[in-house]
């Protein structure tokens, strides 16, 4: 997907309604109050300078639109995940598979930018304990929940 392609995605996911249910979509999910979509995905360390290039130009022109972004960490989530508590979509989701996200705020809705992935030493472990490769990863979410 081209960053222009990257960009319609994004905008067409900010004016789109919310659905009552949960579901996939052809873009990827949605619920009440949210929509999530993959924007890149690629694995091993011939995808990891294009994975920094895509997010980096995508937060660049995002930033230019709506303004400097939040940076916030997504670890208090996955602790109180982990305590019990409940986190609602897509915030809880998002937690589950990235440590930080750009985050702006406009017209009633955030938008979040994440990217995740890594490519690992054979055998050695990465932060979540796994050997080897993580698939990088830029994923958009457009919601009218506050992060928790």
């Amino acid at each position: 997907m081209t960053t222009a392609q990257q960009l319609a995605v994004i905008e067409l996911l900010r004016v789109r309604a919310f659905p009552a249910e949960r579901g996939s979509t052809e873009l990827g999910r949605s619920g009440p109050g949210y929509h999530l979509a993959e924007l890149f995905q690629g694995d091993g360390t011939a995808d990891a300078g294009q994975h920094g290039a895509e997010h980096t130009a995508l937060t660049g022109i995002l930033t230019a639109r709506f303004g400097e972004p939040h940076y916030i960490s997504l670890w208090s989530m996955r602790t109180r995940l982990g305590a019990g508590e409940e986190i609602p979509d897509p915030w809880r989701e998002l937690s589950d598979g990235f440590d930080y996200l750009h985050l702006w705020r406009w017209e009633g809705r955030w938008l979040a930018l994440g990217a995740a992935g890594e490519v690992g030493a054979d055998g050695e472990a990465g932060p979540d304990g796994d050997a080897g490769e993580r698939p990088f990863r830029i994923v958009v979410a457009v919601t009218e929940t506050d992060p928790p």
